[in-house]
């Protein structure tokens, strides 16, 4: 059985304050970085696929084509101006460009004249240190092309990668939604991942829990529950997203790809309801564990109050015969010691008998 760690609490989804900022303004919020940013340009159709990676956006234009869709993905949003130079290139709103860099957003959706724009949490465990921490995932539609930002280089998108380059699937005969969709349903997909490294943790729990509870323990519940709502808040404002992008009346969502969109509803709903189960399970874990405590402490608590239960009347005794008082005709008596001894452990032994048929011990 694995000893339970003491998890580091990773920090919760919150919002920074932009104080002094014009609205629509272009600054990185978040972690800062020092590597370059990485650029991957996909550019296909049912018949072709092209992957190139880019120095600069100014390249894409030597790619572009009018019969094929666009996937371009960025890693690293720390260069603001790359960011707005994305901006000039596929004509973004400056609100638009300004949630993406800033990585404290909550999963949203916004809907633009020319384009739809989706922030969700990507969820990654981190089994070095044990916890889980999140990146930042924006995507934004347009008319056959889509964009995708990163915090890091890692993701779960490589099995897309490998269907667009072996043209399995009908991944390269859909639209630019298409893709949006699979990005989308990959992302939950990973929820369930996580949640099967966060439920193994819970399992070596509950088997420490059984087996030696200690002090520790219950730091250890206290710091999964806080986990675990962290991860409930990267999630459940997912529900809302998937289903106002299936209700969306704009021509850049196609009819045949609302299905799909229900599918990655209902998956969503599996995770929140895990989560959900996750957390019952740490607070009866808890529960169960100051019952333990409490009950240990009474045992405690009954074996003094035995301890104290028998030696009232032998202290009484010996009070009375340690007074001292002259007349007192016990004390001249050659048998009055032996005597005494043998009343006080009288009384003890039928003490125990007593507390015995009254079945308290």
């Amino acid at each position: 059985m694995t000893k339970v760690r003491s998890r580091r609490i990773p920090s919760f989804l919150k919002t920074v304050s932009t104080h002094g900022s014009s609205p629509g303004s272009l600054k990185h919020v978040g972690e800062k970085k020092t590597t370059k940013p990485h650029i991957t340009l996909w550019t296909y159709n049912e018949k072709t696929v092209e992957e190139v990676e880019l120095q600069s956006i100014e390249e894409y234009g030597k790619h572009k084509r009018k019969d094929a869709v666009c996937w371009m993905n960025i890693d690293g949003l720390h260069d603001a101006h790359l960011i707005e130079a994305v901006g000039k290139e596929f004509n973004l709103h400056s609100l638009l460009l300004e949630d993406i860099l800033n990585t404290t957003q909550h999963p949203k959706i916004e809907e633009y004249d020319d384009a739809i724009f989706v922030v969700v949490k990507m969820l990654h465990f981190d089994e070095k240190h044990d916890h889980v921490f999140v990146e930042q995932l924006s995507l934004v539609l347009k008319e056959n092309c889509v964009l995708s930002f990163q915090e890091e280089p890692q993701d779960y998108f490589d099995h897309i990668r490998d269907r667009l380059r072996s043209g399995m699937g009908k991944l390269r005969s859909g639209g630019a939604d298409y893709l949006v969709y699979r990005l989308l349903d990959s992302t939950v997909d990973a929820y369930f991942t996580v949640l099967e490294q966060l439920g193994e943790t819970i399992e070596d729990m509950e088997q420490q829990f059984i087996e030696n509870p200690d002090d520790a323990f219950i730091g250890s519940i206290y710091d999964m529950r806080r986990e675990m709502l962290f991860v409930r808040k990267a999630i459940y404002p997912l529900r809302d997203v998937v289903l106002q992008i299936q209700q969306l009346a704009s021509p850049l969502m196609q009819e045949s790809t609302r299905p799909f969109l229900r599918d990655a509803y209902d998956h969503i709903i599996q995770s929140t309801e895990t989560v959900d189960t996750f957390r019952d399970l740490l607070g009866n874990m808890l529960d169960n564990y100051l019952s333990i405590m409490s009950h240990r402490t009474n045992d405690v608590m009954k074996v003094l109050t035995i301890i104290a239960t028998i030696f009232i009347p032998l202290t009484f005794i010996a009070g009375v015969y340690g007074m001292n008082f002259r007349h007192m005709p016990e004390l001249q008596w050659e048998w009055g010691y032996p005597a005494v001894l043998c009343v006080m452990a009288a009384v003890g032994l039928g003490m125990l008998l007593w507390l015995k048929k009254r079945k308290w011990l």
